[in-house]
């Protein structure tokens, strides 16, 4: 009896080892040929055809909103004290190239110095004129004639000046645009930032800060998407001018993990449309622009174009 469970015991450890034994083998041939095929390269024909259905990849930029030209500083007469006698434009006021904005204090005393100059003038050209018919009717010296002419000559020179002094007296506008921001009103002095700011809004640009390892992607003329939660949509653009100088990053992106030392070359991409952003200057924005070739991405709801160091949250 005992020698039968003995007999039992024995063939249960011999199944045992058997199928542990079979089980090993098979695990380590499987693994042999997962091994093998992952050892086994992917052809480059692979690779290249994957790459391609990928497309090209975008170069992503923060930016901000510009006028074209940037933003124009009106400041006056660079003297120690310059105060705002009437100020005569207000903040999103349209203006024109050389329209008053501002009249200064001291235009009252130096206009009346021009018409004081004036009527000097207009008193030595009638006495000029006197003495020259004198002379010529020979009853007078040329010695007297020429003396006022030498007068007049004199006070036309001291009028020109005054009238020159007069118009520093009067701040106008550089430029055709628009009042963006105004930093001095009536009867307060003129300071560091001077009396007002204007941009050309009609014609709105973003400046791109595009990282100097991918400048060497971006051209002249390729298109490029600009978006940014303030816009109605997103709004596209042409590369007009590629910046000659790499510097640090100006615009501060308010994602805590952005590199805000990075060293970038200014893009500047002109807007399709002005209309939607005139009142934005400064705003940062999310600039997405195409690869050489490529008509322009998609930054729509619902799209993820590729691209190269862009923020993503």
């Amino acid at each position: 009896m005992r020698a039968k469970a003995f007999m039992l015991r024995s063939i249960r450890s011999a199944l045992s080892l058997g199928l542990a034994a079979s089980a090993g083998i098979a695990g380590w041939k499987i693994y042999s040929d997962v091994s093998a095929a992952a050892a086994v390269p992917e052809p480059r024909a692979s690779v290249d055809a994957r790459q391609a259905t990928a497309g090209p990849v975008g170069i992503g930029a923060i930016g901000r909103l510009e006028p074209k030209d940037g933003v124009r500083r009106v400041a006056g007469p660079s003297r120690p004290s310059v105060v705002i006698a009437k100020l005569l434009v207000e903040e999103g006021d349209r203006v024109t190239v050389g329209q008053v904005i501002a009249v200064l204090d001291s235009f009252a005393v130096l206009e009346s110095q021009v018409a004081r100059l004036r009527a000097r003038l207009e008193n030595a050209e009638a006495e000029f004129g006197r003495h020259d018919r004198l002379y010529r009717e020979h009853t007078e010296p040329i010695s007297l004639r020429d003396r006022w002419y030498m007068q007049v000559q004199v006070a036309k020179a001291e009028l020109r000046s005054a009238q020159a002094e007069l118009d520093l007296a009067t701040v106008r506008s550089p430029i055709d645009g628009q009042v963006l921001k105004i930093h001095a009103r009536s009867g307060e002095r003129v300071g560091p930032d001077g009396i007002a700011e204007i941009g050309a809004t009609d014609s709105m640009y973003v400046v791109a800060e595009v990282y100097e390892t991918d400048i060497g992607r971006v051209r002249v003329g390729q298109r490029a998407t600009v978006a940014s939660p303030a816009f109605p949509r997103p709004i596209h653009g042409t590369v007009e001018r590629v910046g000659l100088k790499v510097a640090k990053q100006d615009v501060l992106h308010t994602d805590p993990a952005a590199e805000t030392d990075a060293r970038v070359v200014e893009v500047k991409v002109r807007l399709d449309e002005s209309q939607p952003v005139a009142g934005l200057t400064n705003l940062e924005a999310e600039v997405l622009i195409s690869p050489e070739g490529i008509r322009g991405p998609n930054m729509d709801a619902g799209a993820s174009p590729q691209t190269s160091h862009v923020q993503t949250n």
